[in-house]
């Protein structure tokens, strides 16, 4: 138990609250003192990588664009390969899409068609699980590909937004694991 205390102490105070960011009201957790901190990062994917063998991944998907820098050093710890998931039209060639909708519209996730296969059981990294919108598309886009979803890891979940119901159903028993709960 004192080593989880530690990471989270650790973890927290590598985090920077910015006030008013992206607009007035939201208190926006900025990540970049930990991905400047060799030691916090190190930690971070050293908890990751963990999460990735004991959930028996074989491949780490990274959602745009945080979870690419979380996600790829996850993957190179761990011997695994790493999928980006982008959003639409930044991918070329043929590509799986899947909508979702925001608060205010809807937008579109893409992965390459061949980066995922049968065999595959994938692990999902992100930095934080809010509404669980990208998440949930993910994984729906993640079972198209006809991969499993192996579990979601994030560095912080904000637990006022609710995202974690809307994965679970999602996630089929597969975990959801959020190493700072906010």
């Amino acid at each position: 138990m004192t080593e989880l205390t530690d990471i989270t102490t650790l973890l927290l105070s590598r985090i920077r609250d910015v006030a008013d960011y992206p607009e007035p009201g939201v208190m926006f957790k900025d990540i970049t003192p930990l991905l400047a901190d060799p030691v916090a990062f190190t930690a971070l994917t050293d908890a990751f990588a963990e999460v990735a063998e004991r959930t028996g991944a074989t491949k780490v998907v990274g959602l745009e664009a945080r979870g690419f820098i979380l996600g790829a050093p996850v993957a190179v710890r761990a011997g695994l390969g790493f999928v980006p998931v982008r959003k639409a039209g930044k991918l070329p060639g043929a590509t799986l899409a899947q909508a979702y909708d925001l608060e205010y519209g809807s937008a579109e996730i893409e992965v390459h068609a061949e980066d995922l296969t049968a065999g595959d059981r994938v692990l999902i990294v992100d930095d934080v699980l809010a509404t669980g919108g990208t998440a949930e598309a993910s994984i729906q886009l993640i079972h198209r590909a006809g991969a499993e979803v192996a579990g979601v890891a994030v560095l912080m979940e904000l637990g006022f937004l609710d995202g974690r119901p809307r994965l679970e159903a999602a996630l089929r028993g597969a975990p959801l694991e959020a190493l700072l709960r906010i």
